[in-house]
């Protein structure tokens, strides 16, 4: 039997132009602990919902900050790359039920978004050092821990690609 509860997870989009401090109001309500994650996301598997469900298990909050276009152009990942417009990684993510709040970024790195934010939890997949996550000092100097998750399962979208253009 249908619900008659309407889903909006778009409502999770925080507007690309919202500046800091609108961004930092609506992201106030949100429920403490609140944990912060980014990355590109072009293409979402079963790596991506793996890591940001057990990133969201760390709080009661998830926010996942997303490379703008010109971000994701600017790492080296490919001429063609990001492969999904960040309109659309940004709606893709919003619709897992482990996603609070979705939000992008322009910078090289989220360090201004996470300023912002100051969530109680960093996270960042293995392949980063605690010490060499961005923003993780000044985490740490607020109270907030920082994170290195293990990778339950070994993907990534680039070799994804590979796969499909082999």
């Amino acid at each position: 039997m249908p619900s008659n509860r309407l889903l909006d997870t778009q409502s999770k989009v925080v507007d690309p132009s919202t500046n800091i401090t609108k961004l930092s109001e609506k992201l106030a309500g949100l429920a403490k602990p609140v944990v912060f994650t980014n990355g590109c996301f072009d293409i979402l598997h079963r790596g991506h919902a793996t890591y940001l469900e057990q990133a969201r298990n760390l709080g009661a909050s998830l926010v996942v900050g997303v490379n703008s276009d010109n971000s994701v152009r600017r790492q080296n990942k490919g001429d063609d790359r990001p492969i999904n417009s960040l309109e659309d990684r940004m709606s893709v993510l919003a619709s897992l039920a482990c996603v609070d709040a979705v939000v992008c970024f322009d910078e090289e790195t989220p360090l201004n978004l996470i300023k912002a934010i100051m969530p109680d939890h960093l996270v960042k997949g293995g392949d980063w050092k605690v010490a060499d996550i961005v923003g993780g000092i000044e985490v740490a100097e607020n109270g907030g821990e920082v994170h290195s998750l293990a990778f339950k399962y070994q993907r990534s979208t680039t070799s994804l690609l590979e796969k499909i253009r082999g």
